[in-house]
């Protein structure tokens, strides 16, 4: 195949911020570069982001990625993937009339409990039995009792911020939203709208809403964007758009999809039960598979993929590189006059620090739960805390225990996703940010006692994936050849001399989570 300076614009859209990359066909990128955002966090709680501010990071990204190429002879089309399960009320020009809600805004819980109460209840959760057999049935899935999804942010605008809600003429998903930016054009595909938890998606070849479940939810309808089938075009670049972007009038932007969706297929998984494990602000472990199944108690479901006809194995780990980010900019190197700079190599001294402590961090154990946690349990009210800390405990033994308490939270719900699916992963293809660290990988390797496979150019994962999704609905590309054109840099073997320290700390970090978490609920605050 040749590339003959062809190229699909990914969009990839982050919590952190976006990504923008020209990728050829075979899975070459051009030239890609990336952008920051902001977390706007209210007072009431909520976690929300400026549309405004994404579209300029992507406009100054898109720039950027363009200086890689000697020549940029044609662009094909345009795909867009983004963080999921967020909300953005538009008008009916597509533009946004308010801030984004985040899927790390929890305000709707309280509208979420009630809505899906009812008698019998499920032991152990909140759900009334009959809604929650019907959820299960036709989704896949159910609402998140967190209130930290589409279906929950759906509530809460709808509850209390009803001028808001009334004037939308369309509430989407941020990647969504984009497209709609992009075309004018406002509606979800079949994988983008399944938060709304209205969808029936037992046949993937004809996902549609279902009243009763729009009913179900007390949600209203006339707010619920129309549907396209994934992988399929949305509409043709706008003028505007087109300008901004510096691009021709008319090229063609796909459906967009999840940022888990492009995950999946960039990081090569993409063969029924080949795992991949992603690392970036949230962190999840997935696969796809052609059977739905449903795990509502560790919150792991089969939600319509971005390979048509496939499912996904849903999870999330509400924080993970967030946890790596908080360390440095809150403990190691805060701006608050108590310490110095962060250094410009702060990255290579983290490898070596990690490098230098022993495994098990010398009794040190961190519980990653800055925002409360989705999988393997719901649970919004925990908080992250270190733990076992002594008069001989060193701030190496603090950085140590914070990468490994993300990777022990990983092997706790890699458990639930092994019982889930019937059989072990062998191994697993790291992709995200987070997989830029080789240390990182063999802590995740030890810890989880699975062969990591650090894929070539991990943060381009989600880019690479929905730009190849893009070229495979253009025709140019089979669904079974993406596994070989992406590359692993390397391949981490657990090391069997750390199994011992690693089952100990385990075992007291599940031990931890279940012996607090009442004490978690049970205290005033933090909201966010």
């Amino acid at each position: 195949m040749s590339d003959a300076g062809r190229w699909v614009l990914a969009i990839d859209l982050g919590t952190g911020g976006p990504k923008v990359a020209l990728v050829a066909p075979s899975g070459l990128v051009g030239g890609w570069a990336a952008s920051s955002t902001d977390l706007i966090h209210t007072p009431d709680g909520g976690v929300e982001q400026d549309p405004d501010q994404w579209w300029s990071a992507i406009l100054s990204a898109a720039r950027r990625a363009r200086r890689g190429l000697p020549e940029l002879r044609t662009v094909d089309a345009v795909a867009v993937t983004s963080q999921w399960m967020g909300s953005v009320p538009v008008d009916r020009t597509g533009r946004h009339i308010s801030n984004a809600i985040t899927w790390m805004d929890g305000r709707g819980a309280p509208h979420v409990r009630r809505q899906i109460g009812g008698f019998p209840k499920v032991p152990t959760t909140p759900y009334g039995a009959k809604q929650l057999a019907r959820w299960i049935q036709l989704t896949g899935g159910a609402p998140a009792v967190s209130g930290k999804d589409a279906f929950g942010h759906l509530l809460f605008l709808q509850n209390e911020r009803p001028e808001l809600h009334a004037r939308a003429h369309a509430i989407l998903e941020p990647m969504d939203a984009l497209n709609a930016r992009l075309t004018g054009e406002i509606c979800a595909s079949w994988d983008t709208a399944t938060g709304t938890w209205t969808t029936d998606t037992r046949d993937l070849t004809k996902v549609d809403y279902v009243p009763e479940l729009i009913e179900l939810g007390g949600l209203d309808a006339s707010k619920l964007p129309p549907l396209r089938p994934t992988g399929t075009v949305v509409g043709q670049l706008q003028a505007e758009a087109a300008a901004q972007l510096d691009l021709p009038v008319g090229v063609p932007v796909l459906t967009a999809m999840p940022d888990t969706a492009s995950a999946a297929i960039g990081s090569g998984a993409v063969a029924d039960g080949q795992a991949h494990l992603y690392l970036g602000t949230s962190s999840w472990i997935s696969c796809h598979t052609s059977r739905k199944r449903l795990d509502p108690l560790h919150s792991i479901a089969s939600l319509p993929s971005g390979i048509p006809g496939k499912y996904l194995v849903s999870t999330e780990q509400a924080t993970a590189g967030a946890c790596r980010t908080h360390l440095v900019d809150n403990i190691l190197y805060p701006d608050d006059g108590l310490g110095g700079p962060m250094p410009d190599d702060v990255d290579q001294l983290l490898e070596a620090c990690l490098g230098g402590t022993p495994p098990g961090a010398n009794g040190v154990m961190y519980t990653p739960w800055l925002n409360g946690e989705r999988s393997p349990v719901e649970d919004a009210r925990m908080r992250a805390g270190f733990h076992h800390l002594g008069l001989t405990s060193t701030r190496s033994d603090m950085v140590r225990a914070v990468h490994e308490g993300v990777a022990h939270n990983s092997r706790w719900l890699n458990f639930w996703v092994e019982r889930h699916l019937g059989t072990k992963l062998e191994s697993l293809n790291f992709i995200g940010g987070g997989a830029m660290s080789t240390e990182w990988a063999q802590i995740f390797a030890d810890v989880l006692d699975r062969p990591i496979r650090r894929m070539s150019e991990p943060r381009l994962a989600n880019c690479r994936g929905v730009a190849l999704a893009a070229w495979v609905s253009l025709g140019e590309l089979d669904w079974d050849r993406i596994s070989d054109l992406i590359s692993v840099a390397e391949v981490h073997e657990p090391d069997p001399s750390t199994r011992s320290v690693h089952d100990e700390m385990h075992e007291a970090f599940v031990a931890t989570y279940r012996k607090t978490h009442r004490i978690h609920a049970s205290m005033p605050g933090p909201t966010r």
